[in-house]
């Protein structure tokens, strides 16, 4: 039997309708969008444009604000890396992100800082996750060509204010980007209502296929410019080239315009089974819910075990569940969280905590069993 799976965070699997809808596009739909004399290329090009409206119509934006891109890390690269071409040179190179930011963010800005000249502020997080907005208005210039801060962390959950930090960054003349990749269909998300000026989602989060996501990048008040980081062919006006993922494309706009039908109902399924899990360890066992005290996703608990490593535990366990220690891009490393390091956890708490991450289909049965076994052999 396979394992119980709470490591929705990670991936997700795609959703049958999603799938039914991308099936023809491998098969007889199998046209190229950027072929424009034949009906094989419309039809591609047709259900591209589709999808673009599906995304858009997610987000709160217009589909040309979209850049189609293989997911949430190449969307990244494009957004910090496209500003910095275009504005270190005219405005300044200061950048300015936060210490729990994924790798993707994090990584990119250790690279501009390393190879070309960059300046960036590594704002600080408290012992829930969160940064200061008096910091971060402190920490910006006028050399500050852009601030990142995630609109929701994949490790905790926790859930910025970002509302308020596209406020304090207009004020001062920057552009803010945001990763939203682990908030579609999970908590409301609008563009134009949080002021994000830069913001990437990827389909395999919300139950499309990997391998295909989404920039958005906003084109007035204010205007943001990018420079492209791919080149050949001039595809997504010149910001993107390369073949469109038409089979892709079409899942995105799907599970996305699936993903934020629902919001309410996973919302709430989530957060009752995510309680429930919290409950029913606390009944037997000493544990901590990292960054409990700020708003948190409704599907996510990040918890530390006070009498066991967390690896240990899920050896003990014998696969019987699949959950994660910390990011999927991380796993593989044996260094701790830099999430929980930033929030002031210990080696020794870092490494006795799990990220349990549940899905739309989760059951309460589920959850009891997955206890009943850390109970059993934890």
């Amino acid at each position: 039997m396979l394992p119980i799976y709470l490591d929705f965070n990670s991936t997700t699997p795609v959703d049958e309708a999603v799938l039914e809808l991308m099936l023809p596009f491998f098969s007889e739909k199998f046209g190229n969008a950027a072929s424009s004399t034949h009906p094989y290329g419309w039809l591609a090009k047709d259900a591209v444009e589709t999808a673009q409206n599906q995304v858009a119509n997610a987000l709160g934006c217009e589909a040309q604000q979209l850049v189609f891109t293989s997911g949430s890390t190449e969307a990244i690269n494009l957004a910090i890396k496209g500003v910095w071409e275009l504005y270190s040179s005219r405005k300044g190179k200061h950048i300015v992100t936060c210490a729990t930011e994924h790798k993707a963010v994090l990584d990119v800005c250790n690279h501009l800082e390393k190879q070309h000249g960059a300046t960036v502020t590594l704002l600080p997080v408290d012992k829930n996750g969160l940064i200061n907005l008096e910091q971060l208005g402190d920490a910006i210039t006028d050399a500050t060509i852009l601030v990142s801060i995630m609109h929701s962390n994949n490790e905790t959950g926790v859930i910025q204010p970002v509302k308020q930090i596209s406020e304090i960054v207009h004020a001062k003349g920057s552009i803010f980007m945001s990763d939203c990749t682990q908030s579609v269909g999970k908590i409301p998300l609008n563009v134009d209502e949080l002021g994000i000026d830069l913001c990437c989602v990827s389909a395999h989060k919300f139950y499309g296929p990997k391998g295909v996501g989404a920039l958005f990048y906003r084109r007035r008040n204010p205007r943001v410019a990018l420079a492209a980081q791919i080149f050949g062919g001039g595809h997504q006006r010149g910001l993107r080239s390369g073949t469109l993922n038409v089979p892709g494309i079409v899942g995105l706009g799907a599970a996305i315009k699936l993903a934020v039908s629902n919001q309410a109902a996973y919302e709430k399924h989530a957060a009752l089974l995510r309680d429930e899990l919290v409950k029913q360890l606390e009944s037997f066992t000493k544990i901590r819910i990292n960054g409990h005290e700020a708003p948190r996703l409704p599907n996510t608990a990040n918890i530390s075990f006070q009498t066991i490593e967390a690896n240990r535990m899920i050896q003990l366990t014998n696969g019987a569940m699949a959950v994660a220690t910390g990011s999927a891009c991380t796993s593989a490393t044996l260094k701790p969280s830099h999430v929980l390091e930033a929030m002031g956890l210990s080696e020794g708490e870092n490494f006795s905590s799990i990220r349990f991450s549940l899905g739309k289909s989760t059951t309460k049965e589920e959850i009891s069993r997955v206890v009943e076994v850390i109970k059993e052999r934890g």
